[in-house]
């Protein structure tokens, strides 16, 4: 494709800018959609916080933009999928055979 820019008006530059804009935004919603339906809930899951050792732990909520995981140690994180991993259980796993339903704090 090749476009000549310097035959376009300011208006029309400023057309094709947003109208690239939202094409970007609609292919990065398409992406982390395809990303976010590689993940179910109960899928053990591992990821790594900057600052912080490797977390693992299980998919909770798919939500718009990020995977709520809780963790094995009880906390509650939203992650982009993209920084998520599957884990595979081994027979060996400590929390191999536990059931996969989290219970959430209720609103208080």
């Amino acid at each position: 494709m090749n476009i000549d820019l310097t035959k376009l008006s300011e208006a029309e530059l400023t057309e094709l800018n947003h109208r690239i804009v939202a094409r970007l935004h609609y292919l990065q919603e398409a992406r982390m959609h395809q990303q976010m339906q590689s993940f179910k809930l109960g899928d053990r899951v591992c990821f790594h916080a900057p600052g912080h050792d490797p977390k693992t732990g299980i998919v909770a909520k798919c939500n718009r933009k990020t995977v709520t995981v809780i963790t094995d140690d009880g906390h509650q994180w939203n992650v982009a999928p993209v920084f998520l991993s599957t884990v595979i259980v081994a027979e060996s796993d400590p929390h191999a055979g536990q059931s996969q339903v989290i219970q959430l704090p209720g609103k208080r």
